[in-house]
Order: structure tokens, then C-alpha cells, then sequence
């Protein structure tokens, strides 16, 4: 067997293996005879079908498996103990490839070609200078999610008299022209309305300082813009019905209810982070705070991994790629993509791509390497962020790794992760690498920032 490697230009090369008889004859010989040893034809019993005629009907077919198997695995040898810094999988040449027959043939070439990687420099050092920044954690900041955890733990209490935001409960009577109660009209029971949301200004400020037990007289329409919808809900009618609604109607309030925050007790530090977590407003706020630290640290990460790849991807400047063969890879990859998809997608694709390159590149500058553990933690991370969202702020170790191992399950998602494990790694690293300036910022300064960039 002979395997040769020329480079057509700096990013591109042909690679041409020439297969003989003597190199796959004995893999042929082996494959037909355990072959035959679990073959059944009609007419003989399995594993006693003649050597001729296993020979005969599935030679050809086992030749060219095994030609087919011994290249794939020569080129990926030749391609690994070479070190070719290859882009994609080598791609048939069809022009240099002569026609085959493998009944009757013994010896074949085969042509491939390959896009070659682009040579350029990513290495960093501490020439090279970068800004990190910190955003700080103010009391305002602090203030904010105390009151998201006070309204989060609060309740709706029954007053006396209406302030705006209340909500009311009573019975809605249907009202004829003369304003007096209409036979067989509409009656709703416990009809339930937050005036604050009416549409109508003078409909709402009916409502200002009525107690329990007052009577008002409304028109709904009025106070909900005609709204088939908000009327057919209010008033349980069909939206159809609701339609041609314009009545007034009376209304009896039967009940007033105020949502009230919470304080900042211990019975809302227990319910909204755990039994003894925390034991007075110091401990809860700073709990607080470093939980948006914590959140903070994310973005943080997140925008210096944006600004360290702009800094590279401007520090290298503009490479060749072998355009032509990422293109018919891109194709073969996309197949049931429609015949503009490389079109539209490749010019974009570039700069991930070399991205990806300078990190591959870094990453072995750096000795980073991932191990499952790593990709799991991640996993975890993102998780508790998940979590807390929804205001679960100490869900237990064991639910984190469950729910962090079914992530992992799907395929795509695990893809991901394992990226965004290399990038942390690659960050935390680089970081110690480059000249670092610490900025602190505001939030403020900080989303203006990024909206900017």
C-alpha cells in the first residue's frame, strides 16, 4: 500500500492511496471463511455451504467491504500519526479517482481531498491586555429583590374600605333604563373585578372609597373598552352575547381584599430559603447579595468570553479557508436543507469557525483538558439558575444532579454544555494568562455596555 500527501495550496491538499492486491487478499480470504461458516443457502445445511460458491455469490461483495474498511482505517492512521491539522472529513475526488470494478480489479486508487486548517496564532500572553468587568452589588439592587421576596411571600387581606390596587367581590345585577333591577337579567354572584385594570377612568373612580356593603352603579362595557372577552368572563355569557352588551348594572360589594408584602421576618427567611438558612435582615440580605453576585459572576464570564473572542478573532485578522471544499462538505452535511442554505449560511459560519480553531489552539496552549465530571458540574450550574428562577433558591444536592444528569441525556443540549465547560475552563485560565484590568461597574453601566457591543 502507498499513501501520498501534496498539497494543492496552503489550504488545501490531495491525498492518494493506492491499495494492492496483497494488502487486503488475506482480510478477504478470513472474512469469506467466517462466512461461510454461519452462511444457509437453499439446498445445504448452515455453515456447510461450499468455499466456490460463497465464493462466487458474495465475493465480490466482501472484497469491496473489506477494500472499503482497510482504507477508512489507513487514512484516519495516515491523517493521525501525520498530524494534519485537517477542517471537516476528507471528501472523494472523483476526478483523480479512476473507475473501479471490483469483480475483476486488484489493485486501486484512491483520491481525497482535504481541507487543511489555516495557520495563524492565537497563543496568549500577558502582552495581551483585556477588561473585566465587575458588576457591583449595590443596596438598591438588594432592596429590589427583598421586595420580590416580600411579594412573593405575601397574602391578600380582607379591609374594610377600597384604596386602588384592591380587589372587589360582590353580586352584579342588570340594570333596564329606568336604573331599577331588570326582570329575568343578569345576576353574577361573587363577580370578582380589580378596578385598577378598567379601562375606563370614570368607571374606576366609582370605586374610590366605597366600603363593604355599598352599592355602585357600572357599565361594564364602558369599564372594559367593549371587550367581548373581559365581558363574557365578568358577566358568564357567551363572547356572542357579550357582543351586544351595554347595560348598566348595580353592584353590591360583598367583600374588599388588599395584597400585603410580607416583612422581612423569620417566617419569610424560613419559607422563601429554608428552615435556619438565615437568622435576621443582616444575614438575609447578604444572602441576597451573593446570590446576585453569583448571578452577576455568569454575565460577567459570559461578556468577558465575548470580548476575549473579539479581541482574538481582531488580533488575528483575516485568514484564507479552503472556501470550496467547507462548502461541499457544508452541502453533504445539509443535504435536506434547501439549495440555498449554503448560500445564506456559510460567510457567517467563518468566524465560529475560527473561534473554534483559536480555541482548539489555546486549549492546548493552556493543557485544558474536560473530563465528564467538569461537563456535569456545568450542568448543575445552569440548573440551579433554572431553579432559582422560579424562586427555588436551595433545592436539595441530589435533585440538582438528577436533573443536571437528564440534561446530559439529550444529545444536543450535552453538546452545549461540554462547549460552554471548555469555554469556563478556557476563561478561567486565560484569565490568569493576559493582563487583566478589573472595571467595576453598575448594572446600568454594564447593560449599556453590552447593548453597545
Amino acid at each position: 500500500m502507498n499513501i501520498s500527501f501534496e498539497n494543492v495550496d496552503k489550504v488545501s491538499a490531495l491525498l492518494t492511496v493506492n491499495i494492492e492486491k496483497a494488502d487486503y487478499e488475506d482480510k478477504v480470504k478470513k472474512a469469506l471463511k467466517d462466512f461461510s461458516h454461519k452462511a444457509s443457502l437453499p439446498g445445504f445445511r448452515p455453515g456447510k455451504v461450499p468455499a466456490s460458491l460463497i465464493q462466487k455469490r458474495f465475493g465480490t461483495e466482501v472484497k469491496a467491504e473489506e477494500i472499503n474498511k482497510l482504507l477508512g482505517e489507513e487514512v484516519n492512521k495516515y491523517i493521525r500519526e501525520n498530524k494534519i491539522n485537517m477542517l471537516a472529513e476528507p471528501l472523494p475526488n472523483e476526478e483523480k479517482t479512476p473507475a473501479m470494478n471490483f469483480e475483476t480489479q486488484d489493485d486501486f486508487t484512491f483520491a481525497f481531498d482535504i481541507a487543511l486548517a489555516p495557520e495563524f496564532d492565537a497563543k496568549l500572553s500577558k502582552k495581551d491586555k483585556l477588561t473585566y468587568y465587575d458588576i457591583k452589588v449595590d443596596d438598591a439592587l438588594v432592596d429590589q429583590q427583598v421586595q420580590s421576596f416580600c411579594q412573593r411571600g405575601g397574602q391578600h387581606v380582607k379591609v374594610e374600605s377600597y384604596d386602588a390596587g384592591d380587589l372587589v367581590k360582590g353580586t352584579l345585577s342588570q340594570l333596564d333604563d329606568k336604573g331599577n333591577t331588570l326582570e329575568g337579567g343578569i345576576t353574577v354572584e361573587d363577580a370578582v373585578m380589580l378596578p385598577e385594570y378598567m379601562k375606563d377612568d370614570k368607571e374606576k373612580a366609582k370605586f374610590k372609597g366605597t366600603k363593604v356593603g355599598d352599592v355602585i352603579t357600572i357599565n361594564p362595557a364602558k369599564a372594559y373598552a367593549d371587550s367581548a372577552t373581559e365581558l363574557s368572563s365578568l358577566l358568564r355569557i357567551t363572547k356572542e352575547e357579550a357582543e351586544g352588551m351595554k347595560a348598566d348594572f348595580s353592584f353590591q360589594i360583598s367583600e374588599i381584599s388588599r395584597f400585603e408584602p410580607a416583612k422581612p421576618t423569620q417566617e419569610l427567611f424560613d419559607k422563601m430559603l429554608g428552615e435556619g438558612v438565615v437568622k435576621s435582615e443582616e444575614e438575609f440580605r447578604q444572602f441576597i447579595a451573593n446570590d446576585i453576585k453569583r448571578n452577576f459572576a455568569s454575565e460577567e464570564e459570559y461578556q468577558f468570553t465575548q470580548d476575549l473572542r473579539s479581541y482574538l478573532l481582531d488580533r488575528i485578522g483575516k485568514v484564507e479557508f479552503p472556501e470550496a471544499l467547507l462548502k461541499r462538505f457544508m452541502k453533504l452535511r445539509n443535504q435536506d436543507k434547501e439549495e440555498s442554505y449554503v448560500d445564506d449560511n456559510f460567510e457567517k459560519s467563518l468566524p465560529e469557525l475560527l473561534w473554534h480553531l483559536a480555541k482548539e489552539q489555546i486549549c492546548d496552549q493552556l493543557e485544558i483538558k474536560v473530563e465528564h465530571e467538569d461537563v456535569l458540574e456545568t450542568a448543575k450550574t445552569y440548573t440551579r439558575i433554572q431553579f432559582a428562577q422560579y424562586g427555588m433558591m436551595n433545592l436539595p444536592e441530589e435533585s440538582v444532579t438528577k436533573y443536571a444528569a437528564e440534561m446530559l441525556k439529550n444529545e444536543e443540549q450535552a453538546q452545549g454544555l461540554v462547549e460552554r465547560t471548555v469555554e469556563n475552563k478556557l476563561v478561567a485560565k486565560a484569565k490568569e494568562v493576559v493582563t487583566l484590568k478589573k472595571k467595576e461597574v453598575t448594572l446600568e453601566e454594564f447593560r449599556k455596555l453590552t447593548e453597545k457591543k
